[in-house]
C-alpha cells in the first residue's frame, strides 16, 4: 500500500530516512525542468538538484505543512537556483561575437521583420538564453519566472521571499536590462 506524501514526511521526520525517497522520485522531474532553466551545462543542473535535495531533506523538520510541500519544495528550488546564478555570475561572460550563424541572421531577419517564423523558432530561443545569460543574476530569475514560466507578481513574491514592490521593481529594472543587451547586440551587429 502506497504512503501518503503527510505520512512519509511524518516517517522522515521521525528518522525513517528510506521515506524520503519516493518524495524524490516524485518530484524530481519538476524540480530538474526548473533547475535546467537557470544552468546550460547538465553537470550543473544536476549539482543545483542534488543540492535542493540535500537541502529539503535537512530543513524537512521545518516545512509546517502550512502550504503543499510541493509549493515549499518549488520555493526551496526557486531559491537554490538563484544562489547558483549569483555564485556563477563570474563565469558567465559571454560574447556576443560568439552567435551562431542562425542566431545571427534570425536577428538579422527580426530587426527588419518583426513578425515571427515558426522556422525561427530555435534560433529565437538560442538568442534569449545568451541574452538572459547577460543579465544579473535577480534579473534572470524574475524574467524567467515572469515571462518564461509565466507566474504572476504575488507567486513570485511567494517563490523568491521578495515583497510585492520588489518583485515589481526588480522586473522593471530586469527589462531595462534586457534592452541595454539587446542595444549592445545590434551596435556590435550592425556597426
Amino acid at each position: 500500500m502506497e504512503r501518503t506524501e503527510a505520512e512519509l514526511i511524518a516517517a522522515v521526520r521521525q528518522g525513517d530516512a528510506a521515506s524520503f525517497e519516493p518524495l524524490v522520485r516524485r518530484y524530481s522531474p519538476r524540480v530538474f525542468a526548473t533547475a535546467r532553466r537557470y544552468a546550460r551545462r547538465e553537470s550543473e543542473v544536476e549539482d543545483i538538484v542534488q543540492e535542493v535535495w540535500m537541502k529539503a531533506y535537512q530543513k524537512l523538520p521545518g516545512f509546517r505543512g502550512e502550504a503543499p510541500f510541493e509549493h515549499w519544495l518549488m520555493r526551496l528550488t526557486v531559491r537554490t537556483c538563484y544562489d547558483f546564478l549569483r555564485a556563477h555570475q563570474r563565469n558567465r561572460e559571454a560574447s556576443f561575437s560568439e552567435l551562431s550563424e542562425g542566431e545571427s541572421d534570425w536577428l538579422e531577419r527580426f530587426a527588419k521583420e518583426p513578425v515571427g517564423n515558426p522556422e525561427d523558432a530555435e534560433a529565437a530561443r538560442q538568442l534569449v538564453e545568451r541574452i538572459l545569460e547577460q543579465l544579473s543574476p535577480p534579473a534572470r530569475l524574475v524574467i524567467t519566472l515572469l515571462e518564461i514560466e509565466e507566474r504572476s507578481v504575488k507567486e513570485i513574491s511567494r517563490l523568491t521571499g521578495w515583497s510585492v514592490p520588489l518583485v515589481k521593481v526588480r522586473a522593471f529594472r530586469a527589462r531595462a536590462e534586457m534592452r541595454k543587451v539587446l542595444r549592445r547586440l545590434a551596435r556590435e551587429k550592425y556597426l
